[in-house]
C-alpha cells in the first residue's frame, strides 16, 4: 500500500489534515472514510480498514474533522453539522483529484455522519457504518455530567477518552435538532451496517433500527466479539476486506 499525506479546506475555512491510502496497482474505487467522535484519521482501526480496502483495489481517503488530529480549528466551534459539512468538502477535494468517492464509510459518530452526507455526495453509490449510533444524539452519553454546566453557562471543558475539550451549547443545541430518520428512509443508495454485538458504546440496538428504517439493497454483518473501536486487527482488517467485496457488486450496477 502507498500512502500519500494530503491538505484541503474544511467547512469553517480550516486547513484539514488528511491522507489517501493507495492499492499498489491500479484503483477499482475511491472510498471516504469518516472517524470516530473525537477519534482521528491515525486510530489503528482505521489504518487496518484502508489497509485492507487498498488490497481489495480501493483507494480511500481518511482525515481529521475540524479541530481534531492534525487538521486545524477549535473543536469547540464545530458540531455534527458541521463534520458534515467537513465530509461534503472532503469529498469536493477528491472529485478535484478525479478520485470522486462511490463509497462512504463511517465509524461510530461518522457512521452517521455519513448517512447525511451521501445525500449530499453525489457520487456516493454504497454507504458503510460501523457501529453507528441511530441518532448522533447518542454521544451526549460521553458528557452526560456536565450536561447541565453546559446548558447553564454555554460551555464546559469535559473528559473524552481521557483527555480535555471544550463542548458548547450550540454542540448539543445542533444534536438536539438533528433527527435521522428521515435520511436513513430516503438513502437511496445501498446500505451496509456492521455492528459488534457486544458493543459497550453504542449497543447493537442502533444498528438495529438503522437497517429496520433502510430500504433495500442493504445487508447487516456482525463484528462477533469485536469491540467499539475495533482494537483488534483481525475485526479491522475483517471489517475492510468485506466492505470491499460488499460494495464491488453495487459499484458495477452503477
Amino acid at each position: 500500500m502507498k500512502s500519500e499525506r494530503v491538505d484541503f479546506k474544511g467547512a469553517l475555512g480550516e486547513t484539514l489534515a488528511g491522507r489517501i491510502d493507495k492499492p499498489d496497482g491500479k484503483s477499482k474505487a475511491c472510498a471516504l472514510f469518516a472517524h470516530c467522535f473525537t477519534c482521528s484519521k491515525n486510530l489503528k482501526a482505521v489504518g487496518n480498514i484502508t489497509k485492507a480496502l487498498a488490497k481489495k483495489g480501493v483507494e480511500t481517503l481518511r482525515f481529521d474533522f475540524t479541530g481534531l488530529g492534525e487538521s486545524e480549528g477549535d473543536f469547540a466551534n464545530t458540531n455534527f453539522s458541521s463534520n458534515i459539512d467537513d465530509l461534503v468538502a472532503a469529498a469536493d477535494f477528491m472529485n478535484s483529484r478525479q478520485m470522486a468517492p462511490s463509497i462512504l464509510i463511517g465509524h461510530s459518530l461518522g457512521g452517521a455522519a455519513v448517512l447525511q452526507a451521501a445525500h449530499r455526495i453525489e457520487s456516493s453509490k454504497a454507504v458503510v457504518t460501523i457501529g453507528a449510533p441511530s441518532e448522533p444524539k447518542h454521544v451526549e452519553n460521553h458528557f452526560e455530567s456536565s450536561k447541565k454546566e453546559i446548558e447553564e453557562k454555554g460551555e464546559a471543558v469535559v473528559k473524552l477518552a481521557g483527555r480535555p475539550f471544550k463542548v458548547k451549547k450550540q454542540f448539543l443545541d445542533d444534536l438536539e435538532e438533528t433527527k435521522m430518520d428521515d435520511f436513513i428512509e430516503k438513502l437511496n443508495k445501498a446500505l451496509l451496517v456492521m455492528h459488534a454485538p457486544m458493543d459497550e458504546t453504542v449497543g447493537i440496538d442502533n444498528a438495529a433500527h438503522i437497517y429496520k428504517k433502510a430500504k433495500h439493497p442493504k445487508s447487516f454483518i456482525t463484528l462477533h466479539k469485536a469491540d467499539h473501536l475495533l482494537l483488534n486487527e483481525t475485526y479491522s482488517r475483517y471489517a475492510g476486506s468485506l466492505i470491499a467485496e460488499w460494495a464491488e457488486i453495487y459499484l458495477e450496477e452503477s
